[in-house]
C-alpha cells in the first residue's frame, strides 16, 4: 500500500544499523547486493557466457558491489573488465575487499586514469557502479566526461545501474547535469526518493527492488519520511455491501461554478458520482442552475439566491443546510471577485465537514495567509503548482524547482492534508509524505482537476480519513488516467472519460500497474 522510499542519508542508517546493531557483516551485504544484481542481468538480458563486459566502479560501497558483481559474472562465463576511478590504495573496507577478490582471481583490472575511455571495444554489456545515492552536487569534469563516454557505448550495450545511475541526484531524481543512461537499475531493499521522481524516468530504465537483508525491524525502528503509493491501496475503496442505499454512500455537497466556468462543479459532481458517491448536490448562484447541471439527472442543484454571481451573504444560508451532506468541495469554477473571496473564507470557518479545497477557493485562501494556519486537519487542498505559489507566495518555478521542498514547507504552516498535483503528485500532512507514482500526459487536460476533487470529496463522505482518501483518490485518479492511455495513446481524452474510467479501473480484473 505504501512502499518506504529512502532518502540516501535514511538508506545510510539502515545499512548503518544493521552491520553496528544487528551485527550482519557489510560485506554480507553487498554480496547479497551483488548477486541480486547478477539476477536482475539474468533476467533482462540473458545469459552472459561469452558476453563482453565493462565494469566501472568508483571507491565506496557503490564500486564495492559492481567489484562483487564482476566476480559473480566471471564465474558465469563473462569476459570482464573492470574499470576503477581511483587508485587502488584509495580503496577502503568491503570495497578493497572486493578489488583484492577480484585481482586473485585475475579479473583484467585497470585504473582509468590509464585508458582512453574513447578508443575503448564495443563491450555487450555495461555495468556502472560509480556513484551511488550519496553523490551530491554537480559532476567533477573527469566524471561527467566518464558518464558521456558510457552513454555512448551505451547507445549498442545493455547497461545496468548499480543502485542508482551514476550523476543521478538521489534525492530529487534529477542529472548533475547529465547522468548514466540504464536500461535497467538494480536498486537495494528499497527504491531510494529519487528513483520515482518523474526527473529520472530518462534514465533508470526498468527498475528492480533487490532484497539485500535489511532487517524488518530496522526498517520499523528507523522509519523513513516518504513512500510511494502501491496498487494494494485500491483495497481501500469502500466495500459494496447488499443493504447499502444511496443514503450510505455518502452525500457530496460541491460548492462552485460562475459565468463561463459552469463545467468544473459538473466535472467534480462526475468524479464523486463515479467513485461511489450516493448524492451529489452542486450549490451556486440561482440563475446558473440549469447551466450546472448541464442536462444531467444524476446531479441535484441547491440555488443560491438569484443572478450569476456569488455574495458574502450567501454563505450562511449554505451553512445551515451543512447537516444534510458528508463532505464538501469547495472552489471549482467559482471566479476571483473579492465578494466570492469573502464567501469561500465564510463557509471555511463555518464548515465543521471534511472539506477538499480546490482551485479558486485555493486562490482566495492564498489571499489570506491567517486562513491557512486555521485550516482544520479534516481539510484537504489540491493546489496545481501555480496554485501552490500562490499559497507560499511564491513562483510556480521555484515551487517546481524543489516540489518536495515547497511540501514540507506548507506542512509547518497548516495542519491540512496538502496534494501538489503534477507528475508525481505529492500527498502530505503533517506525519507522512506520499508520492503518486503516475505521471500521466492522459490527465493534463483541463477540467481533471475537479474531477480529482470530487473523488476525494466522495472518499471523504463515507468517512474516510483525510490523508487516506487524498492517497486513494490520486492514486485512483492516475489509474484511471493510466487506462484511457490505451484507448488515447495520443492523449485527446475529455476529463469527463477521466470521471467515466474510475469504476472501471476499480474492478479486480483490471491489469495491475507497475511501476518499479
Amino acid at each position: 500500500m505504501l512502499l518506504p522510499l529512502p532518502t540516501p542519508a535514511e538508506m545510510a542508517t539502515w545499512d548503518r544499523k544493521t552491520i553496528d546493531s544487528i551485527g550482519i557483516p557489510g560485506i554480507t551485504l553487498m554480496e547479497s547486493a551483488s548477486r541480486e544484481a547478477v539476477n536482475v542481468i539474468n533476467e533482462e538480458y540473458g545469459s552472459v557466457d561469452g558476453a563482453e563486459i565493462f565494469c566501472f566502479v568508483g571507491s565506496g560501497n557503490n564500486g564495492g558491489d559492481g567489484l562483487a558483481i564482476a566476480r559473480h559474472l566471471t564465474d558465469l562465463g563473462a569476459n570482464v573488465t573492470i574499470f576503477h576511478t581511483k587508485p587502488k590504495k584509495l580503496y577502503r573496507g568491503e570495497t578493497r575487499t572486493n578489488l583484492l577478490w577480484a585481482q586473485r582471481l585475475d579479473i583484467p583490472i585497470k585504473h582509468l586514469a590509464t585508458v582512453n575511455v574513447e578508443s575503448l571495444s564495443q563491450p555487450d554489456i555495461i555495468i556502472d557502479a560509480i556513484l551511488g545515492t550519496g553523490f551530491s552536487g554537480d559532476l567533477r569534469q573527469d566524471s561527467l566526461a566518464l558518464i558521456q563516454a558510457i552513454n555512448r557505448l551505451g547507445e549498442r550495450a545493455f547497461v545496468l545501474a548499480v543502485d542508482i545511475p551514476s550523476g543521478l541526484n538521489g534525492m530529487t531524481g534529477t542529472p548533475q547535469p547529465e547522468a548514466v543512461i540504464a536500461d535497467a537499475t538494480a536498486t537495494f531493499e528499497a527504491p531510494k526518493l529519487g528513483l520515482v521522481m518523474p526527473e529520472a524516468e530518462s534514465f533508470i530504465g526498468t527498475v528492480h527492488v533487490c532484497p539485500i537483508g535489511i532487517p524488518l525491524k530496522i526498517q520499523i525502528d528507523y522509519s523513513v519520511d516518504h513512500h510511494l503509493i502501491t496498487r494494494e491501496i485500491m483495497e481501500l475503496i469502500p466495500r459494496i455491501t447488499p443493504t447499502m442505499h444511496k443514503g450510505t454512500a455518502g452525500h457530496v455537497l460541491i460548492v462552485g461554478g460562475s459565468q463561463g466556468l459552469t463545467g468544473a462543479p459538473h466535472l467534480a459532481a462526475l468524479g464523486a458520482l463515479r467513485s461511489g458517491a450516493g448524492l451529489v448536490t452542486i450549490a451556486c448562484p440561482g440563475d446558473l442552475a440549469d447551466s450546472v447541471k448541464s442536462g444531467r439527472p444524476d446531479i441535484m442543484t441547491f440555488p443560491l439566491s438569484t443572478g450569476v454571481t456569488w455574495e458574502q451573504s450567501m454563505a450562511k444560508p449554505l451553512l445551515k443546510e451543512f447537516e444534510r451532506f458528508d463532505a464538501v468541495v469547495l472552489g471549482p469554477g467559482m471566479g476571483r471577485s473579492l465578494e466570492t473571496q469573502a464567501f469561500i473564507h465564510t463557509v471555511i470557518n463555518g464548515c465543521t465537514l471534511p472539506l477538499v479545497v480546490d482551485a479558486d477557493a485555493l486562490y482566495a485562501v492564498g489571499q489570506s495567509p491567517e486562513l491557512i494556519n486555521a485550516l482544520p486537519e479534516h481539510t484537504v487542498l489540491t493546489p496545481h503548482p501555480g496554485e501552490m505559489a500562490g499559497l507560499l507566495k511564491t513562483k510556480a518555478a521555484s515551487i517546481q524547482a524543489d516540489r518536495l521542498q515547497s511540501v514540507r514547507t506548507f506542512s509547518t504552516i497548516s495542519d491540512a492534508t496538502l496534494i501538489l498535483k503534477g507528475a508525481g503528485t505529492i500527498i502530505a500532512d503533517s506525519d507522512l509524505t506520499c508520492i503518486s507514482p503516475f505521471s500521466e500526459p492522459n490527465l493534463a487536460i483541463g477540467g481533471s482537476g475537479d474531477v480529482l476533487s470530487g473523488v476525494i470529496g466522495s472518499l471523504m463522505a463515507r468517512t474516510m480519513p483525510p490523508m487516506q482518501a487524498a492517497c486513494l483518490g490520486v492514486y485512483w485518479h492516475g489509474l484511471a488516467g493510466n487506462a484511457l492511455n490505451n484507448e488515447f495513446p495520443m492523449r485527446g481524452n475529455l476529463a469527463s472519460e477521466i470521471a467515466h474510467m474510475l469504476p472501471l479501473v476499480a474492478t479486480p480484473t483490471n491489469q495491475e500497474y507497475s511501476p518499479c
